[in-house]
């Protein structure tokens, strides 16, 4: 959603939470009694800039990708010595269903979100994805922040040539 934090709904917040807190918690509670056993496993968590940088409208969503952010790096050092790494993807601006989803199905208001930017995709994130995954055991990536070109911030975009 896009409502300030005053105007929001608690049942927005709690799928929020289900879904990008709670989520990776219980994957990663029910994954790594099998991963502990075979050193040189991965968790890579999709984070976001959200969960760094805060913006107007996006409490819920912020909130929730922080303590994702949180839950990895504490997963980061509970794991340390057991031969498992743990890191965090955080793209910023990408063209997914995000905004889809955030402005309730509205298309036109969605598709307002990338005028004027090339944003990120879902292949440029999974390629991301790949390449820390395969790095030697014996390096972790800790965290990828990763943004269009037209993107220095989560509020600010440049829009439009040059």
């Amino acid at each position: 959603g896009v409502e300030r934090v005053e105007d929001g709904r608690d049942a927005d917040w709690e799928a929020m939470f289900q879904s990008n807190a709670l989520g990776i918690l219980r994957v990663s509670r029910a994954v790594l009694p099998l991963m502990k056993p075979h050193p040189g496993g991965i968790i890579l968590n999709i984070g976001s800039i959200a969960g760094r940088v805060a913006y107007e409208g996006g409490s819920a969503y912020c909130a929730s990708k922080a303590a994702e952010r949180s839950i990895t790096k504490s997963l980061r050092l509970e794991l340390n010595g057991t031969g498992l790494r743990v890191g965090t993807i955080d793209p910023g601006m990408a063209e997914t269903e995000f905004s889809m989803v955030r402005l309730k199905g509205d298309k036109e208001k969605a598709d307002a979100v990338y005028a004027g930017v090339e944003p990120l995709t879902a292949g440029d994130v999974a390629e991301a994805i790949v390449w820390a995954a395969n790095r030697p055991p014996h390096v972790c990536i800790d965290e990828i922040l990763m943004m269009c070109t037209a993107q220095a911030a989560p509020h600010k975009v440049h829009r439009g040539e040059g």
